[in-house]
């Protein structure tokens, strides 16, 4: 029979219960016989007489050492079994069953403690290596679950786990979690077609729009031109940020300051009251462009919609870019920063706010955007009054 026919009938049996029964025989076994080895006046001769003897030298090997380790009269406890155990005729008993394995008194105790303490050292190292080889399997389990969220966020496949080798539990769960990262990369690969898809169809609405405008006053055609401006903007900058996802570009070394600048500029020209702060710190990171300022637009929008104006600041504080966007809102009680970076929530607070009107999700989107790219993002109230935004990137 062949070895790769034998190596898969083993694979049907192979589970983590062998494997821990056969590491826990070897390593008692190991330690017996090292123990024996160092503790008994034989020592290691046997070894020398393998070659001649073969398996027959194998000396016998008690569970445990003659006496007790923690009395010192075991020269005194005689060399022979207790009178319960002994046959009729003692004859019958052989020399090393009635004289013990070296034919000689009872260990010491300190012979006694070294014979334990060799035993518990042999367990313990075997227990060691073997915690360490059954646990390999739930080590690279854990490291590519780490690894799945930041790979589909990218845009990349998956991690694969190897379902060929190991235990049938270590098969059985890679099999499931191959399964699960597939399908986890095929519902991103649909949320990211469905987001194009809608962002793209929008265009056809907005064409037929502009063509209407031509039937309107002079002013107001003037400004309803300017809103289909800016939900160009939005269309352009929702595919840009679903196509970066989506073909896992890679991050590039931006200038944040510039970035910022070019974002209030276009807000001031569309007439909202926005500002930056003057001068800018010199900052440089790594992110994606369409993403970095979908993030820093869905804040000062958020600002805009709450807080009447938004304000735009620049700082480098120990290795991080820090952008803030403050406003002149009634702030957010320091309970709900959590909840109001969940989706579709909206305080009961913005619903007295003029044209606060909104779906909930630009906080959302703008954390998630953020964690994408390596920061984070912050919610503060301002002692002057207001709601503070910091967005928190390593700088490059």
């Amino acid at each position: 029979m062949s070895w790769r026919v034998w190596r898969e009938r083993f694979k049907r049996v192979d589970s983590l219960f062998l494997r821990l029964f056969l590491l826990m025989w070897v390593t008692l076994v190991l330690s017996h016989l090292v123990a024996f080895s160092v503790v008994s006046p034989m020592g290691v001769a046997w070894i020398g007489q393998l070659s001649t003897q073969g398996a027959s030298a194998l000396p016998t090997l008690p569970s445990l050492p003659p006496g007790n380790p923690l009395s010192d009269r075991n020269d005194e406890a005689g060399r022979r079994p207790p009178p319960q155990w002994a046959p009729p005729d003692e004859t019958a008993w052989p020399p090393d069953a009635v004289a013990g394995p070296d034919a000689g008194p009872r260990p010491q105790p300190r012979a006694l403690w070294l014979d334990y303490v060799l035993r518990a050292l042999i367990i313990g190292v075997g227990a060691a290596l073997g915690a360490r080889w059954l646990s390999a399997p739930m080590r690279r389990l854990a490291q590519a679950s780490t690894t799945l969220s930041q790979e589909l966020a990218d845009g990349r496949d998956p991690p694969a786990l190897d379902e060929r080798h190991g235990t049938v539990e270590v098969r059985d769960s890679a099999r499931a979690f191959n399964r699960m990262a597939l399908a986890l990369k095929h519902q991103f690969d649909q949320r990211n077609l469905h987001m194009a898809a809608m962002s793209h169809d929008l265009r056809t609405p907005l064409t037929r729009l502009r063509l209407r405008l031509e039937h309107l006053p002079e002013e107001a055609a003037r400004a309803a031109g300017e809103d289909i401006r800016a939900m160009d903007e939005l269309i352009d900058g929702s595919l840009a940020v679903v196509r970066e996802q989506s073909t896992a570009s890679p991050p590039l070394r931006l200038d944040l300051g510039a970035l910022l600048q070019s974002l209030a500029d276009d807000l001031v020209e569309l007439g909202q009251p926005v500002s930056l702060t003057d001068p800018l710190p010199a900052a440089r990171v790594c992110a994606h462009p369409a993403s970095l300022r979908r993030i820093v637009d869905n804040l000062v929008g958020n600002a805009l919609r709450y807080g009447g104006q938004a304000r735009i600041a620049l700082h480098v504080v120990d290795g991080q870019a820090q952008v803030w966007v403050d406003d002149d809102g009634p702030g957010i009680a320091p309970e709900q920063w959590d909840r109001v970076f969940q989706p579709w929530v909206q305080l009961p607070e913005a619903a007295g706010i003029a044209g606060a009107e909104g779906s909930g999700l630009g906080l959302a989107i703008a954390r998630d955007l953020a964690l994408r790219e390596g920061g984070r993002l912050d919610l503060s109230n301002r002692p002057e009054g207001g709601l503070r935004a910091t967005l928190h990137l390593p700088t490059a």
